[in-house]
């Protein structure tokens, strides 16, 4: 796997966690933490730097713990610290307020390695005990503690990627498997998902049973059939997947049963009796003649029915039956022309604009837009006025260099806490696009957040309000948004809304998504990338859309260039 300049600031701050959790000096600490702020700050990729000792606050022996994982994709000063450090440690970091001097303190003074540990450590009071804790602390802690060991019933859609992704992986290495495919609430782009289900074709189920059940990872065998295989994967959550194995003629019609929903599938039924026709898994039955027919595709199933194909992220009963009666045109991966929030070295990528550029100009895009972080995110070494400039610049010669792809040079920009943006409308005029969005002061009132994006939208130059609600599914619920409202002010303002493509963020959710149609507001799927791998979210960016009943027409970066760029001039 190739190292990336995030990965690399990764390793210096695991290195000090690390360092500072074992007690080390604390200059040699620092000295990790102020490598990798002098790495996040320069504005070359990894592949551009050629000497790192030329950095301020890169020394000799930091250079060489950089270059050998570079090069090699290891580092052997982590891996000994990791071996020298209990790695139950590592969990009390996802507990709020618990960071590496306080956790090296719970460590060194009191002995603990792990949440069980500590949760004892805090009942019996020698946690509230050390310098820097309390009561308060410890109940938080013990609150915290008992809020991680509770599993939530159902988990975010991008726990449930991930996990399938390394599945799959596993997949389409068993021979004996002629096709399999995600079914269930996954299949059919739910934020949250209570298991994994897959449907597996084959002619040799016992040879596939025993290479499932080879899977890494696995905690638990529930089931182990001829027709099923259920276990539970260890991950940062335990997940169950089931494998359905089913005969290669079953399959299309096995996968539209166990995709779903429940309501979808019992319309369809509804609609087969009147046919005088049962489905199931297996097949369709013609009462008459007890004839089973099965199909080569779910489009054929579908067709059988005088339905054109029905994508799985509509079968939720909601019209889709009697709206697949005629030719529904809506937006897929192959219509998207570019991607219009993109992050660079400049702030807080991972690769240069150049690099950007050319993995853009592999995937097809015909633009791209590149929209690093205003100067109020210091975290994400935002640009001020200076940097945005000389930034346009380079963007300049770029588009010289890479006539193919034309790049818009853009900004995601803050609107402050107290309701003002981050630049002056003088530099704003000079953009291309200016993407504005909410990254602090998450409690204020709902009428503080709404005064808020309100100045962003009346704005003139501001195209677009990025991940609108600010949510993080299943893990924060973003500020208080009044979406109808935000979306009303964005009709009124001809201003874009943003479908975040991040798993993480699916931001909008579909039911707004479909509101902003029925308004007439332009939506706009963008990736957020900040590295190459990211651009690859796109298609769940298009899913999400699609369950929205999106079409092309309603999605600016399907547009052709000029007529983006019509929109994009609407107030100049």
């Amino acid at each position: 796997m190739a190292v990336h300049k995030k990965d690399v600031i990764k390793l210096l701050e695991e290195m000090a966690l690390y360092l500072e959790i074992k007690g080390e000096n604390p200059f040699r600490i620092n000295a990790y933490r102020r490598a990798a702020q002098s790495l996040e700050r320069d504005e070359r990729s990894l592949a551009e730097i050629d000497d790192f000792t030329k950095l301020k606050g890169i020394g000799q022996g930091t250079n060489e713990v950089i270059k050998e994982f570079v090069e090699q994709g290891v580092s052997t000063p982590l891996t000994k610290l990791k071996e020298e450090i209990p790695q139950g440690l590592m969990a009390l970091l996802k507990l709020p307020g618990l960071g590496g001097k306080r956790i090296a303190a719970l460590y060194q003074q009191l002995g603990i390695t792990d949440i069980e540990t500590l949760k004892e450590a805090c009942e019996n009071g020698d946690v509230e005990k050390l310098s820097g804790f309390g009561k308060k602390s410890v109940q938080n802690i013990l609150t915290a503690i008992e809020e991680k060991n509770k599993r939530p019933e159902r988990l975010p859609i991008d726990v449930m990627l991930t996990a399938v992704c390394h599945i799959e992986a596993f997949l389409d290495d068993v021979i004996e498997i002629e096709q399999y495919s995600r079914a269930g609430s996954l299949r059919r782009m739910k934020e949250t998902i209570k298991d994994i289900d897959f449907i597996v074709a084959t002619k040799d189920p016992k040879a596939v049973r025993k290479q499932i059940l080879r899977l890494e990872n696995i905690k638990d065998v529930i089931a182990k059939g001829d027709t099923k295989v259920s276990v539970t994967i260890a991950d940062e959550y335990d997940i169950n997947v089931d494998f359905r194995l089913v005969e290669p003629k079953a399959f299309a019609t096995s996968l539209h049963h166990f995709t779903g929903s429940t309501e979808h599938n019992i319309s369809m039924r509804q609609l087969a009796k009147k046919r005088g026709e049962k489905i199931s898994e297996y097949g369709v039955e013609k009462e008459d003649t007890g004839e089973v027919l099965t199909f080569q595709t779910e489009e054929a199933f579908f067709n059988h029915f005088n339905l054109h194909y029905i994508p799985p992220e509509l079968r939720e009963n909601i019209g889709e039956i009697e709206a697949f009666k005629h030719p529904v045109d809506l937006i897929t991966l192959r219509d998207i022309r570019g991607d219009l929030h993109v992050h660079t070295t400049w702030s807080d990528g991972a690769q240069s604009i150049e690099e950007m550029i050319q993995d853009a100009q592999k995937r097809g895009y015909e633009y791209i837009a590149i929209t690093d972080h205003s100067k109020f995110l210091r975290v994400a070494n935002g640009l001020n006025e200076k940097r945005l400039r000389r930034q346009r610049d380079e963007i300049d010669r770029l588009n010289k260099k890479y006539p193919d792809i034309h790049i818009f040079a853009g900004i995601e920009m803050d609107i402050l806490p107290d309701g003002q943006l981050d630049f002056a409308d003088d530099l704003l005029r000079e953009m291309d696009i200016v993407i504005a969005s909410i990254h602090s002061g998450f409690n204020q009132t709902k009428d503080k957040i709404m005064t808020r994006l309100k100045m962003a939208l009346e704005n003139p130059y501001v195209d677009m309000i990025a991940h609108p609600t600010g949510r993080l599914i299943g893990r924060r619920n973003g500020y208080d948004v009044d979406v109808e409202a935000l979306l009303k002010m964005a009709q009124e303002t001809n201003t874009a809304i943003e479908i975040n493509a991040n798993p993480n963020r699916l931001d909008l959710s579909p039911q707004w998504i479909e509101r902003a149609h029925e308004l007439g507001v332009l939506l706009a799927i963008n990736t957020d990338a900040h590295s190459f791998e990211m651009f690859d979210h796109m298609s769940h960016g298009v899913r999400v859309a699609k369950k929205g009943w999106s079409c092309k027409k309603n999605i600016i970066n399907t547009w052709s260039k000029k007529a983006l760029q019509n929109f994009l001039q609407r107030n100049q």
